[in-house]
């Protein structure tokens, strides 16, 4: 597979979005040289983007929460799939690094470019050595968000569920401290020791700034708002971008830790994936919708959001039935229902009824499903959303998703009935 090459993506000072993937924007990444960018998707996919067109990276088998650049010509990725993956640029092609045993939340590269480090909520940390050495992991004890080598490369900072910043010697895997204890979980880190200070964010909200030697703080620029889902810096470290759960996205002066601007970008829905462009003036940005939005620092206000009008799913509409309420609330990010899959986490759901489970010819299952001898109709249907797909499927990629009323079930089936040539079963 050749490398396409487009314009480069260094549109300063502008907003502009890059759309195509088909399902919300999980994590976000700029090249070393400023010249691609790279996202991740709940559609199972990486877009590698030079240009407005994407070349498309297919290798996970579930939703992609996260992406680095190793250097130009490299990047590793980590999933819902439990899979840790490096990928050739130049080709598009990738190998599997290896697995946790749960998802894979955060993906870091040593700045001697010789280690990734990757969060997961098996509760470890993997050390992937990219010169061929074995992987490690380290034993953390809880969900891991995040994590954030020193500069140096000897120190791992992990970011935990149990609330915990725990720091590790990476050469021996023990814990060299415990260096801070919020209460809440712990979501995201950002690094910066030549200034002396960590940047954190978590689950109640709190965003707080502390020395990197004490863990004294600095600054507490804790709103109203949670949680706290992303953060990122220029590569100046002149600025510190906050996500939250909210929708807003919070721009802080790291020279005095003065808000240099906040604001609305989503209507509803969370802010997942932050980064900055090259030179520091575009802040780019990831949520619940398909397309990754990138505002300039110059004025954020006069541009329009990341979701210009509700997602469908979210909306009250009165008009529509409850059927498709439920199909839109729990169904759609995954689902389409027209005649190809779209670059979804699943499959069309078209013709559903009578169709035998793992064989849409345009959508790639797991052997679970490929090797199973479930035929859908309403009564297979409904036990799937009545059990859970986890009970229903054990070893599936469908996320854990219960319908718990029999009547929106039952709405649902009806609804999914009118997209389908089979109107009995």
């Amino acid at each position: 597979m050749a490398l396409l090459i487009w314009p480069a993506v260094t549109l300063a000072d502008e907003f502009f979005t890059l759309e195509g993937h088909g399902g919300p924007i999980k994590g976000i990444a700029v090249s070393p040289d400023g010249q691609r960018i790279l996202t991740a998707s709940f559609d199972n996919a990486l877009g590698l983007w030079s240009g407005r067109a994407p070349l498309w990276l297919d290798g996970h088998e579930a939703a992609v929460n996260t992406v680095a650049f190793v250097d130009d010509a490299r990047a590793v990725s980590g999933g819902d799939d439990f899979a840790v993956r490096l990928w050739d640029l130049s080709s598009g092609a990738s190998q599997e690094l290896g697995r946790h045993k749960g998802k894979v939340m955060s993906v870091r590269v040593s700045d001697d470019r010789q280690m990734v480090a990757s969060a997961s909520w098996d509760g470890t940390v993997g050390l992937w050595s990219l010169s061929g050495a074995d992987p490690r992991f380290i034993e953390v004890g809880s969900n891991v968000n995040d994590v954030a080598f020193s500069s140096n490369g000897t120190l791992l900072y992990t970011g935990a569920s149990d609330g915990k910043i725990r720091v590790f010697d990476v050469a021996t895997g023990d814990l060299h401290q415990l260096f801070l204890s919020n209460g809440f979980g712990v979501n995201t880190l950002v690094l910066n020791e030549d200034a002396g200070w960590l940047a954190f964010g978590a689950v109640d909200g709190v965003t707080k700034v502390v020395d990197v030697q004490t863990a004294a703080l600095i600054k507490d620029v804790t709103l109203e708002r949670r949680p706290i889902l992303a953060m990122a810096t220029d590569r100046a470290k002149q600025t510190l971008a906050v996500g939250d759960g909210e929708g807003y996205i919070l721009l802080l002066n790291t020279a005095d830790w003065s808000i240099a601007n906040d604001f609305r970008a989503t209507h509803r829905g969370p802010i997942w994936a932050l980064a900055f462009s090259q030179d520091g003036r575009n802040v780019h940005a990831g949520g619940l919708d398909d397309s990754m939005f990138s505002w300039p620092l110059s004025d954020q206000d006069d541009v329009p959001r990341m979701v210009e009008q509700d997602r469908a799913f979210l909306n009250g509409n009165d008009s529509a039935s409850n059927g498709e309420r439920q199909f839109q609330r729990k169904c759609s990010i995954c689902h389409t229902l027209t005649g190809d899959s779209a670059r979804r986490a699943g499959p069309t759901l078209k013709d559903v009824f009578g169709r035998r489970a793992g064989t849409v010819a345009d959508y790639s299952y797991s052997d679970t499903l490929l090797t199973s001898d479930i035929v859908w109709s309403a009564q297979t249907i409904d036990a799937l959303f009545d059990l859970g797909p986890d009970v229903y499927i054990a070893g599936t990629k469908m996320p854990v998703q219960r319908i718990a009323r029999a009547e929106d079930r039952a709405d649902l089936i009806e609804y999914l009935r009118t997209y389908s040539d089979i109107k009995d079963d």
